[in-house]
């Protein structure tokens, strides 16, 4: 297993697990979803419950999906783009530094899911679709030749998907763990 699988992992995680206790916070800390609610209205978001209520689930669920390495570009375009949002509404006026109400931690978590982003999930527990390529030249499914071609092709597909699996290789469907 490479560096960069252990340190996408670790990343994975650490946001991930980040993004679900801010989620859970919007929605149940505090003063709930109605305190949320009420400080999105103040920082201008309308309609505010449905901000806060969308902010506080699609959090838990970029957030899990990062834990579990399953639609990862997604679930960081979902993480960048409430930092981005928090960064300019609530932190920008603030300047930088965190303890200052700044924007420091919106950037970070911003910059760590674009860096994974580009990355990918890494090796280890990672979503195999999300590494899934196709080899150039090949069609996915039968296109417009008739159903028997397409199921001698996707036949075919998972037979190279279970060979490579077998030869450790850079076959579609390779799930690699901690052993």
């Amino acid at each position: 297993m490479a560096s960069v699988d252990v340190a996408a992992l670790l990343v994975r995680v650490v946001v991930g697990v980040t993004m679900v206790a801010h989620g859970c916070n919007h929605l149940w800390g505090g003063g709930g979803l109605a305190g949320t609610a009420r400080w999105f209205g103040s920082l201008g978001m309308r309609p505010p419950r449905l901000h806060a209520l969308l902010s506080g689930a699609g959090e838990i669920a970029a957030g899990a999906a990062l834990v579990a390495g399953l639609l990862t570009p997604l679930a960081c375009a979902f993480v960048i783009g409430t930092m981005v949002v928090a960064g300019v509404t609530a932190h920008r006026g603030n300047g930088f530094f965190v303890f200052k109400d700044g924007y420091e931690y919106v950037l970070v978590l911003a910059a760590a899911s674009a860096a994974l982003a580009l990355l990918g999930p890494g090796a280890v527990l990672g979503r195999p679709a999300d590494r899934c390529r196709r080899r150039p030249g090949r069609r996915a499914g039968g296109g417009d030749r008739g159903g028997r071609r397409g199921a001698r092709r996707a036949g075919a597909a998972r037979r190279d998907m279970a060979a490579g699996e077998r030869r450790g290789g850079p076959g579609c469907g390779q799930l690699k763990t901690f052993r």
